[in-house]
């Protein structure tokens, strides 16, 4: 840890020699690249000379308590000594944490897919909830969202929903949303009473930048047709709809929720570009230890990342075994304690094999 915290220094402090360079203000745009970088590693480096310093003070002070001192500097030496101590331990576990390499894509906002899995009606009632406490999580946290494409079942449920959430860091935030989410509880639609259990998976993708892919017009196949969503007359008479097929990666994604061709078209190349990146992104990752759980199963109630019990008023996600019982409160966005342990548990999986 050590040996690499010093190639840090070493790069921060050359990142500091080239912003000195006259010459790198004449390149505006290499000039904030590098501006960039030094300003990700100041932090870290900040840190690193700190425990330094923490490190030189100890060896000084135990080295005044190998002389004759008399009582009372002795004891202030002592204590001087095992507060260094302490010091030092704690620098060296937030540098261990610090060095934990930062997913590129946390500062991205997100793209949110849920689908009705398993379970008919209830599992698209289900899904609907999970938009909903999606979308109640972003207003609490101030971000912005808007449903970009929907397909309902016509009982207030959603056979799929996709939404955008734009917000400081909300893919770090909710990348481990993705998964089979299950349900237990009496469907509205069930007349006997009987507790069923239904599922709906949800990905969670960084939502892509047109920096970050580059789509080749003659790679797409773009259709019209008319909408079967609501949204009056003009959509229902005109073919304002579009599917939009990316031949390369046989990737198919369709709007209708606008009432213009145009603005279905430009929702369709976002959620485009969104799945195109998500697709390179794992497959450069396909070996990173952090890519074993798969985000989304075949939506059966045998898998399951988390289960809502409504009976027993509990949300048990099951890769950490941690359970919450305020299921009325987590549904209606309060989210943020499941979410730090999840990625508290994933930080700890990283410095196990770090």
């Amino acid at each position: 840890m050590f040996e690499k915290l010093a190639e840090v220094e070493e790069k921060y402090e050359s990142l500091e020699a080239k912003l000195a360079d006259p010459e790198m203000m004449q390149d505006q745009k290499a000039y904030h690249e590098v501006a960039k970088a030094h300003s990700d590693l100041a932090v870290l480096v900040g840190k690193w000379r700190q425990y330094k310093q923490a490190r030189q003070q100890l060896t000084e002070t135990e080295g005044m308590l190998s002389e004759r001192l008399d009582e009372e500097m002795r004891e202030l030496a002592q204590l001087e000594t095992e507060d260094l101590k302490e010091k030092i331990a704690q620098f060296e576990d937030d540098l261990r944490v610090m060095l934990i390499p930062v997913d590129p894509n946390d500062e991205k906002d997100v793209i949110v897919e849920v689908r009705a899995g398993t379970g008919g009606e209830e599992a698209g009632l289900f899904a609907a909830d999970l938009l909903r406490m999606y979308t109640r999580y972003a207003e609490r946290h101030r971000w912005q969202t808007e449903l970009m494409s929907s397909v309902e079942t016509g009982i207030g449920g959603y056979k799929e929903a996709v939404l955008a959430i734009k917000g400081k860091a909300a893919y770090s935030r909710l990348k481990f949303e993705g998964g089979v989410h299950r349900v237990q509880r009496v469907p509205a639609t069930e007349s006997s009473g009987r507790i069923h259990t239904s599922a709906a998976t949800v990905s969670v993708l960084p939502e892509a930048d047109e920096i970050d892919v580059q789509i080749n017009n003659d790679d797409l196949e773009i259709d019209t047709y008319r909408s079967s969503s609501a949204g009056g007359q003009n959509v229902q008479k005109n073919e304002t709809a579009i599917r939009i097929t990316h031949k390369p990666s046989g990737i198919v994604v369709t709007c209708q929720d606008e009432r213009s061709q145009l603005q279905n078209k430009l929702r369709g190349m976002r959620m485009l570009r969104t799945q195109l990146y998500d697709r390179e992104v794992r497959a450069q990752q396909e070996s990173v230890a952090s890519q074993r759980r798969s985000m989304v199963g075949s939506g059966d109630r045998s898998e399951k990342s988390r289960t809502y019990n409504y009976p027993q008023n509990r949300i048990t996600d099951h890769r950490i075994e941690h359970t919450i019982y305020n299921l009325p409160g987590f549904m209606d966005g309060d989210l943020d304690d499941m979410i730090d342990r999840l990625n508290a548990a994933d930080q700890a999986e990283k410095l196990q094999v770090s």
